[in-house]
């Protein structure tokens, strides 16, 4: 008779020689672990050669007076010294915030204001979001050279206000007062689209029964949105802030193509004075400096918004 063996609970199979078939389940275990960095591997190069490296190189190249042709000479901190001290540099400064202020506030209303009105009642609700998107997807150059012609003397804005009142529209891109403005209107509309769409999926997903039961309890429309959906849509709110913020601190089509910062030093961002400096000037050690500067304004900024949506953002349905 036959006698069948069976290994032990545990233990691998053996083939005829008695040797273990297979390395078991720690030898699978490694595979999977040398797997898994060999994947990630191309990436991580990728993003050390391509970012980390120039990040920390950007942070040695600060702390020297970088030419682009010549010697480097160490500054220590000379660089961000002369930052600090020059007037130039301090009206970028208040350009880049007195853009912030101006845009991110009204990038979330209009936004957030478009997605509550494309409710699914809305006939043609997805023919309007794409509308609404489009120029968001459309190059920022090709907008900002559109809107140059229309901002421009005898373009169709003053064409339209001269056929309407027979005055002359004001000149938006070449008066002080004015080419904040016009460079924050023309970023409202290429940029409100992407945060309605995220609000407008935030909306969708608030159940209708919580509406239809404050509705029967005698609410109005005003009081279920401000009291309940504005509640559940918050970490998407909180999102769409956090985006818009960092990148309206790093605007610098708008102003480079509609005004090269001017009249004057009106519109100049920060990023329009790292371009300056670096591409210009050749000062690629006060341009690192003032990217640097730039970063820790972004970091800061955001832990703030970090620390104060405990108070305001409510992940819990």
């Amino acid at each position: 008779m036959t006698v069948l063996k069976t290994s032990r609970p545990g233990t691998s199979p053996r083939d005829a020689a008695g040797t273990p078939s297979s390395a078991g389940p720690r030898a699978v275990r490694g595979r999977k672990t040398f797997w898994g960095p060999g994947f990630a591997a191309p990436h991580g190069v990728g993003l050390a050669f391509f970012t980390l490296v120039p990040i920390a190189f950007s942070l040695f190249i600060s702390l020297y007076r970088w030419p682009l042709l010549g010697t480097p000479t160490f500054l220590g901190l000379g660089n961000y010294q002369r930052l600090f001290s020059d007037p130039i540099f301090g009206q970028v400064v208040w350009n880049t915030v007195l853009f912030v202020v101006l845009y991110v506030p009204l990038n979330l209303v209009i936004s957030l204001g478009l997605a509550a009105w494309l409710t699914p009642r809305v006939k043609g609700r997805h023919i309007f979001r794409v509308i609404f998107f489009i120029p968001s997807i459309t190059p920022i150059v090709a907008n900002v050279v559109v809107w140059r012609m229309l901002y421009q003397p005898s373009g169709l804005i003053d064409g339209i206000a001269q056929a309407a009142t027979g005055i002359h529209a004001p000149n938006f891109l070449g008066d002080e007062n004015w080419a904040m403005v016009a460079i924050v209107a023309m970023s409202v509309w290429q940029g409100f689209g992407y945060n309605m769409l995220v609000f407008s999926a935030a909306l969708d997903a608030v159940p209708e029964n919580l509406a239809e039961a404050a509705a029967i309890d005698g609410a109005n429309a005003w009081t279920v949105f401000w009291r309940i959906k504005l509640k559940l849509i918050s970490p998407s709110i909180f999102f769409a802030t956090m985006m818009t913020l960092i990148t309206s601190f790093q605007v610098f089509a708008q102003p480079f193509i509609l005004t090269k910062g001017g009249p004057g030093s009106s519109t100049s961002t920060i990023v329009l004075y790292i371009y300056n400096q670096g591409f210009q000037f050749h000062q690629l050690g006060l341009a690192s400096a003032a990217a640097w500067v730039l970063f820790v304004i972004i970091l800061g900024v955001t832990a703030v918004q970090f620390i104060g949506q405990k108070k305001w953002v409510h992940y819990d349905a």
